[in-house]
């Protein structure tokens, strides 16, 4: 079920007037309620992989009891390296399975390996859940969160809906405690999340999507275009992927708050970043810190000599870019982002910027205006190898660059407006939680106009429910 579909526009009201006025007397009601309405809305897309969620939430609540049970011996490190093990190889033979079969017969010139590949489909999500349900089990065995006895509490923890299949990738430590309380209803946070959503479907429908068809048509026949026209197209793929990621985090984070929960912020205006580091600490925030505290400061961290903290720097971005894809190029372009991290690293900057960029000024200075742009640039080749079938096509875009020439405009003053509009929106509201943050306006009037324009820009631009981005991670 999408986000942007007929069908969710449906289902959230049914859910929220359910969710308040029938399941509100126990926390425990709730709590099932959500399991139900949370598996309804995951087996929208196919309902065998309900099997496959249950499966993997029963494991992680049944380790974290054990490890609790057993904790501070053998037994209780083996449920946990048991539990890692299990959910990484589920997602292993979903995910990576056909890539490494097919990578290791190329390798060894074993030729065609047909009939070794599984003819299955990857489970939408299963990323995501999978390394939710993991930081339950680590956090539990470090000690850092008590398990919880209540099955249902726990499945409507790895399965709560409006982050179920993109993330943000909550822990345990912040999300679980909100269904162990009673929770009221507060009419000013409801409020704010129709706003956060509102914002979230521009982001997607009115941006992300815009700049989609452009980018589509360049990239699926790029070897007949001059580089102004790559350039241009590679540009709008760095601004579709913001607005179509960005605009999820926001959509799910504002349901989320319509049920009286409180998801983690996923994204902090990352293209006004003054490097590479600062826009790895803005973008796909549960993603960098679930590295970071799982895997980066468990290999030492910082607090390791400057040829480790290189390595794990490697590893970091070379498992992040893995996480998104079963493909060479997501994991060239983990290594692309941290050899940029690198002159960062030997120089001690990697923690020099923050704070927000032009803090309590109206417009940034002209070297933070390069800064920005340089990292905006930086980012976007990435995107071109990140956007990429292969390696060689990849290669071959960025050599077909050079050649300039008469750019293809179909679109372009549309898609222009658009995203200008929203780095507009996003500048002004860079230290606020989103752009529909508008508490300093008092004029309901001026508030009321800005929404009837986006709900009719968004009706003006509609074309049809289409995919997220991030889904096929």
């Amino acid at each position: 079920m999408l986000f942007n579909s007929l069908e969710f526009a449906i289902f959230l009201p049914i859910a929220f007037l359910l969710y308040w006025f029938v399941f509100n007397r126990k926390v425990r009601w709730q709590n099932l309620f959500v399991v139900v309405a949370s598996y309804i809305f995951y087996g929208w897309w196919g309902w065998r992989f309900l099997f496959l969620i249950a499966f993997t939430s029963f494991c992680s609540w049944g380790s974290g009891l054990l490890i609790h049970k057993y904790r501070e011996t053998p037994t209780a490190k083996l449920c946990h390296v048991l539990n890692i093990v299990l959910n990484l190889a589920i997602l292993g033979v979903f995910k990576y399975y056909n890539f490494f079969v097919s990578s290791f017969s190329k390798l060894f010139s074993l030729g065609h390996a047909d009939g070794l590949l599984l003819h299955i489909i990857l489970p939408v999500g299963i990323s995501f859940y999978t390394f939710q349900a993991l930081s339950y089990s680590i956090d539990v065995y470090r000690q850092k969160l008590e398990p919880t006895r209540d099955i249902i509490q726990f499945f409507a923890f790895v399965s709560f809906f409006p982050q179920l299949v993109a993330g943000p990738i909550e822990r345990a430590t912040n999300l679980l405690p909100q269904f162990e309380k009673p929770r009221k209803f507060d009419y000013s946070q409801a409020v704010d999340g129709m706003r956060q959503i509102l914002w979230g479907l521009f982001k997607k429908i009115a941006v992300a999507d815009t700049c989609a068809v452009y980018v589509d048509q360049v990239f699926g026949n790029f070897q007949a275009q001059n580089g102004t026209t790559l350039i241009i197209a590679a540009i709008l793929f760095a601004i579709q992927i913001y607005g179509d990621f960005s605009g999820y985090s926001d959509i799910a984070i504002g349901t989320a708050k319509l049920f009286g929960i409180r998801l983690m912020r996923n994204f902090r205006n990352p293209y006004f970043s003054r490097d590479i580091a600062e826009f790895w600490r803005r973008w796909h925030i549960s993603l960098t810190t679930w590295f970071r505290d799982y895997v980066y400061i468990p290999l030492g961290g910082s607090r390791v000599s400057k040829g480790k903290i290189i390595r794990n720097t490697f590893i970091i971005f070379l498992l992040s870019g893995f996480w998104h894809g079963a493909n060479w190029t997501f994991i060239a372009w983990g290594a692309y982002h941290a050899i940029l991290f690198l002159p960062l690293i030997l120089m001690g900057k990697n923690r020099k910027y923050l704070n927000e960029v032009a803090e309590g000024k109206a417009l940034p200075s002209l070297k933070e205006t390069g800064q920005m742009l340089l990292t905006f640039m930086l980012a976007t080749a990435g995107w071109i190898i990140f956007r990429s079938d292969s390696i060689a096509q990849a290669w071959q875009y960025f050599g077909q660059i050079p050649h300039l020439g008469t750019p293809y405009t179909e679109g372009l003053l549309t898609i222009t407006l658009l995203t200008a509009g929203m780095f507009v929106v996003e500048w002004v509201q860079r230290q606020r939680e989103h752009g529909l943050d508008l508490q300093m306006l008092k004029s309901h009037i001026l508030k009321f106009s800005i929404y009837y324009i986006i709900i009719f820009i968004l009706f003006l631009v509609q074309k049809g429910a289409e995919s997220f981005i991030y889904f096929q991670f």
